[in-house]
């Protein structure tokens, strides 16, 4: 019996299923690339159909539905491009999934948007231009819708470009530019302006310096120690502390205070109040944390975790707190304008607020993840304590702003934190004594006192801790930002004026 030929071509059905296959892999290729905007678009329309619910009968009832459907497009931009601050130093450092942090960041910022969110609000449309300028409701109406677009749309630009920038920043620029399209360059408060001006230099710079000095004391004290988790048991309760008190007067200025008034000097005695209470109970706790782990680097992530997802909860709420307002300050003085009959009235009801931290976790859960992983990953490598300075960085800064009654972007300070963090660690790596003769006696070879300090310099300076590409493109794109905006939105404000009025 002779033996069976091997068939040499495949079967004709077996081809077919291939590309069947491949087809349907296009297809779900494909399909990911737009569910992200097939969602947001079904959130606009959801809006606006929520909006309705509420304003149909009252009068301006379609121009505050289509306003509330761009306050959520902006909010959507806001959370893509924002929730770098809150959750993109501890995702970097592998201290919390992206997943997790995400969702964690979602939820908080729901939070603080409608539990706190309804003081600062009421600022954004009062404060850029002069009050009383603009009298006539129909001119603040389409000024403000012309503003608020125009920032969305900036800001949209930027999260596609991978750029951090300050949405504060945008929507004051879109503010200021509609209101001298409006009613020229007096209308525009330019102290409030100068001041946001200041913070946009200063507060990267203090974040910075901030988050070095903190990694200078945690690598002297701690990670440069011959025994590390000792060190670790007496100064980690001491820093954990530290952010913890800084949170609770953070919370206290930007998110509570939002609810009751709290002074300056209360919420700082408050802090260090809370942080003492911490010390005490965090001592034993970090101590049973301490217990069997190896002396070295990789034991001490541990005992950073818990304080950086602590922090990335409470940055997320009062974000939410603060930063809704870049949404819904335009849309809340468009609504009392069209339903008051007056420019100068401004109410905000819970639904508006509602619909900004909607928006803002939606936009962080669709398109968040490409920034985080830019400002965790990208700019210098970051591990739990490297985080753990930027975090606390951000927090401080923002307290010692509100004692100078300095205006900040979270934005600047965290991703100047983060850059702080990158340059400190070039500086240290050829300048530290302790570390030098750290290397030296884990390496087997006896240090003396006057030996000066050995390091390749061609190598040091090929392997740079920043990639200075990053950082040229972001400060680029932060020294624009408020010029941009202002530009896009006057041109917008015209050509609306020229349309509907």
């Amino acid at each position: 019996m002779g033996q069976r030929q091997p068939r040499l071509a495949k079967p004709t059905l077996d081809k077919d299923l291939e590309k069947l296959n491949s087809v349907e892999e296009a297809t779900r290729q494909t399909s990911r690339r737009l569910a992200a905007p097939g969602l947001a678009l079904l959130f606009i329309i959801l809006v606006a159909i929520f909006a309705a619910s509420y304003v149909t009968g009252k009068p301006g009832a379609v121009i505050v539905i289509a306003a509330a459907a761009i306050a959520a497009y902006m909010a959507m931009n806001i959370g893509a491009n924002d929730v770098t601050n809150n959750i993109g130093a501890a995702v970097g450092a592998r201290a919390m999934s992206m997943g997790f942090g995400l969702g964690l960041a979602a939820v908080f910022e729901v939070a603080g948007a409608v539990i706190a969110g309804r003081g600062v609000a009421k600022t954004i449309a009062g404060g850029i231009v002069r009050g009383g300028v603009i009298t006539d409701p129909t001119m603040m109406i389409w000024a403000m819708m012309a503003a608020l677009l125009a920032a969305a749309l900036l800001i949209n630009i930027a999260t596609w470009l991978s750029a951090p920038i300050s949405t504060t920043h945008a929507i004051v620029g879109s503010v200021m530019g509609a209101g001298i399209a409006t009613a020229g360059v007096s209308a525009v408060n330019w102290g409030v302006i100068a001041g946001i001006t200041a913070s946009w230099v200063l507060s990267p710079i203090l974040g910075a310096v901030i988050a070095a000095v903190f990694l200078f004391f945690i690598k002297e004290t701690i990670i440069y120690r011959d025994d590390k988790i000792a060190a670790a048991r007496i100064w980690v309760p001491v820093l954990t502390a530290i952010m913890t008190g800084t949170f609770i007067a953070y919370l206290l200025l930007i998110g509570l205070g939002q609810l009751v008034a709290v002074s300056v000097p209360v919420a700082t005695l408050v802090g260090i109040a809370c942080g003492l209470i911490a010390w005490r109970l965090l001592v034993p706790f970090v101590a049973r944390q301490a217990e069997g782990l190896e002396n070295r680097n990789q034991s001490l992530r541990k005992l950073f975790r818990l304080p950086l997802i602590f922090s990335a909860a409470l940055l997320s709420f009062a974000h939410g707190a603060n930063d809704v307002s870049n949404a819904i300050g335009p849309l809340a003085a468009i609504a009392s304008a069209a339903q008051t009959g007056a420019a100068g009235a401004l109410a905000v009801p819970t639904w508006e607020l509602v619909l900004g931290g909607l928006g803002i976790s939606l936009g962080l859960l669709l398109y968040g993840p490409k920034l985080v992983t830019l400002v965790g990953a990208e700019i210098t490598k970051l591990n739990p304590m490297r985080a753990f300075c930027v975090s606390l960085s951000t927090a401080l800064t923002v307290l010692i702003a509100s004692w100078i009654a300095l205006p900040v972007s979270s934005t600047h300070i965290a991703v100047g934190a983060v850059f702080g963090v990158g340059f400190f660690r070039e500086w240290y790596t050829r300048h530290s004594r302790r570390r030098y003769e750290y290397i030296r006696v884990r390496s087997g070879r006896a240090v003396t006192v006057d030996e000066p300090i050995e390091h390749n310099d061609e190598e040091v300076q090929r392997r740079f801790l920043v990639r200075r590409s990053h950082f040229l493109s972001i400060i680029a794109a932060w020294t624009i930002t408020l010029p941009a905006a202002a530009a896009l939105s006057a041109l917008m404000t015209i050509a609306v004026f020229a349309l509907f009025t």
